[in-house]
């Protein structure tokens, strides 16, 4: 991967090892030659606009105090009001935060969503905590970063290991902070906290959606069409499930504890029924175990990775046998993957794209909080269908029109719609 130039880096990150964000930065320089005149503004999108850190101390049951890293980074907000969700992994970092960040901004504006990109992550492994634990967490993390967010500033959401309840807390520990209830403040809540229905399918079923699309495109009949999954969440359980309703064979899924097979076809609805996540999909009776690497290398129709960042990379990308990748994850192929997988003819539907059902029911949750008037969930199906079909339509019109795959051609709209933006509103002071 070509490395940006020095002058281009955050004082705060080692120029040999940019992480995440050294992919990000790759993807913009990939499309800034599509630009035009608004390249002259393509730095904004190298920089985040804010970051946050802040020590998250709590005590635990047994009395000890404990101290956790947490992050929040607001980086484009030329749109809109910054829109991310929240995770709680061992492994999160700057780097990964600002690049989630970074493709948040994409993402919305990929989709036309008036929201800017942010994100937000707490460095925990949250299986090794109680509820109670987690709650304290949760709550002396948004106490930290209360002066950065706000229903018309930056709106969290669920993310990795984050969920429904995570967001009540954030929701009561705002309201405590500021004196009066913001149910705008979070999505992603509970539906009697004013959460949305269809939000927590929302980006299994855009998956969904724009996979329908991508195998009409290709000719690919879902009738019997082999579908390999990586996630059993409600992004990559959610996608299974929809495919297999709609007649593919679900072969394969993958978890954090291994990967299972069936030739047949995996009863996903079932296995999802019975699925805990401590245990991992390896303890059901689901298929037979599978190695990682015959995992990635199966021969599929469809192939959705939908669990973390750099999954497919430049070790494994030539292996896969898949005729579309759908990226149910944020950032789970390379820049280096990219290039391999397009020189092999198999079409990459971008996380932009693909996963963004999940902050398109957001958007339509913070317009029902600020109306007090919530809508039925076969209208809000019916919309984010809608919008999801016209993003892939159009981004793959882009792809035909200047010959590129379809990241680039949804980096090319999005990062145009941002600049657009920029360059109106001017610079002040």
């Amino acid at each position: 991967m070509n490395q940006p130039n020095q002058h281009e880096l955050p004082s705060y990150l080692n120029p040999d090892d940019l992480g995440p964000w050294g992919i990000y930065l790759e993807q913009v320089e990939r499309v800034a030659p599509y630009l035009g005149k608004l390249g002259k503004w393509v730095e904004t999108l190298k920089r985040p606009k804010r970051i946050l850190t802040v020590d998250v101390p709590v005590e635990l049951d047994n009395g000890t105090i404990a101290h956790f890293e947490g992050y929040r980074v607001q980086h484009n907000m030329a749109r809109g009001p910054g829109k991310g969700g929240v995770r709680y992994h061992q492994s999160v970092t700057l780097s990964e935060v600002m690049a989630l960040s970074a493709w948040m901004s994409v993402k919305c504006a990929a989709v036309n969503v008036p929201f800017g990109g942010a994100k937000g992550g707490i460095r925990i492994n949250p299986r090794n905590y109680s509820q109670n634990e987690l709650e304290r967490v949760t709550r002396r993390y948004i106490t930290e970063i209360s002066m950065i967010i706000g229903p018309d500033k930056d709106i969290p959401a669920p993310d990795v290991n984050t969920n429904a309840q995570v967001m009540a807390w954030m929701l009561d520990t705002y309201a405590m902070t500021t004196g009066h209830l913001a149910t705008g403040v979070v999505t992603g809540k509970p539906i009697s906290l004013g959460g949305s229905l269809g939000r927590v399918e929302a980006t299994g079923r855009g998956v969904f959606t724009v996979g329908v699309e991508a195998a009409r495109d290709a000719g690919i009949d879902l009738e019997g069409a082999r579908v390999v999954v990586q996630g059993c969440g409600n992004v990559g359980g959610i996608a299974a499930k929809l495919f297999q309703e709609a007649g593919a064979k679900v072969i394969a899924m993958q978890d954090h504890t291994g990967s299972i097979y069936n030739e047949n076809g995996i009863d996903v609805a079932t296995l999802l029924s019975s699925y805990n996540q401590k245990e991992g999909i390896t303890s059901t009776n689901a298929g037979d175990a599978l190695s990682n690497e015959e995992f990635w290398a199966l021969e599929c129709d469809i192939l959705i990775p939908a669990a973390l960042e750099n999954q497919i990379t430049q070790k494994n990308a030539d292996s896969i046998r898949a005729k579309i990748i759908i990226e149910g994850a944020n950032g789970p192929t390379t820049p280096e993957a990219d290039d391999i997988l397009s020189s092999k003819g198999i079409t990459v539907i971008p996380d932009v794209i693909a996963n963004a059902g999940g902050v398109t029911v957001s958007y339509f949750e913070w317009v029902q909080n600020f109306s007090s008037y919530f809508w039925e969930e076969d209208l809000i199906n019916e919309r984010l269908g809608r919008m999801m079909r016209e993003a892939y339509q159009s981004t793959a019109a882009v792809a035909k029109q200047h010959n590129v795959t379809l990241r680039t051609a949804a980096f090319i709209s999005a990062c145009t719609r941002i600049l657009e933006a920029r360059e109106l509103r001017g610079l002040y002071p």
